[in-house]
């Protein structure tokens, strides 16, 4: 069940809110004791996991949960997205085995699927979330999410002071779709920055951004007339060009908005918002 987008946290008596957990989707199908992590794109990934192998629930017969798979920083109890993508591209059992025991992931649950052979995906997502809280016994390296009731903004509020990834608002009597459904719904925690667009790609849109006249990423989304209104600037502006880029004099400032900055300095998922003047 995949989540809409909104721009703003909100209040309603008719909502779970949770905490938006920056990591990697898993689907965790468990039989006979012996569990099978897929990611979103339906692919599976026990071996990446080993310290996954033991779910903590009451009955392993027949289940099957929903939910992220993340590493915490040990030092200072963030999430960090960008070990987690390493940690998940570990091909080699050893370093695999050594990363498990040094700074393990963590499996965040926020939905049961499946318990003892019964599919509870019609239940409603409150039902669902008082069996997840009966049957898993949370450890070292599974718990269930946290949610509140009707008050988005306050949690979001704390979301953003303690700079996380942002809130899911889901409605208390939604059932479990495969699909993206409006019931399910994410307000994403935003940074922002003003930063210069220094080229672009020669064959699909994509803006090469500057910030302090460094490289920084690559704006790959914006409406049809801010690209319209770039492009009848940008040719008078054209420094030279390789074979897969035109580069600009770096005139040209925006506004955008960003996940984070990743370790290397570089904007995460960078949303143009509008030009500078």
């Amino acid at each position: 069940m995949l989540l809409q987008k909104r721009e703003e946290p909100f209040d309603d008596p008719r909502y779970l809110f949770e905490p938006k957990i920056d990591k990697n989707r898993l689907v965790i199908s468990v039989k006979d004791g012996r569990p099978t992590p897929y990611t979103w794109h339906e692919t599976p990934c026990s071996p990446q996991y080993p310290e996954l192998h033991d779910v903590p629930l009451e009955d392993v017969s027949d289940a099957i949960l929903d939910g992220e798979v993340a590493r915490i920083d040990p030092v200072t109890g963030a999430v960090d997205f960008e070990s987690l993508m390493e940690r998940f591209q570990l091909r080699q059992e050893r370093k695999i085995q050594e990363a498990a025991a040094s700074w393990p992931v963590h499996y965040f649950v926020f939905d049961i699927l499946r318990y003892k052979g019964k599919d509870m995906r019609s239940w409603p997502l409150t039902r669902r979330k008082e069996l997840l809280q009966e049957v898993l016994r949370p450890n070292l390296f599974y718990s269930d999410v946290m949610s509140v009731e009707g008050s988005g903004t306050d949690l979001f509020e704390v979301i953003r002071q303690r700079k996380l990834e942002g809130i899911v608002a889901k409605r208390a009597n939604s059932p479990y779709v495969r699909r993206r459904d409006p019931r399910w719904i994410k307000i994403i925690n935003y940074e922002y920055a003003e930063v210069t667009i220094a080229g672009y790609r020669r064959d699909q849109f994509g803006w090469l951004t500057h910030y302090k006249d460094r490289p920084t990423g690559i704006i790959e989304f914006a409406p049809a007339a801010q690209k319209n209104a770039f492009r009848a600037v940008a040719g008078g502006l054209i420094t030279g060009q390789d074979k897969n880029f035109v580069y600009v004099d770096p005139q040209i400032r925006a506004r955008v908005r960003f996940r984070n900055w990743t370790r290397r300095g570089m904007l995460r998922a960078p949303e143009f918002v509008k030009f500078i003047c």
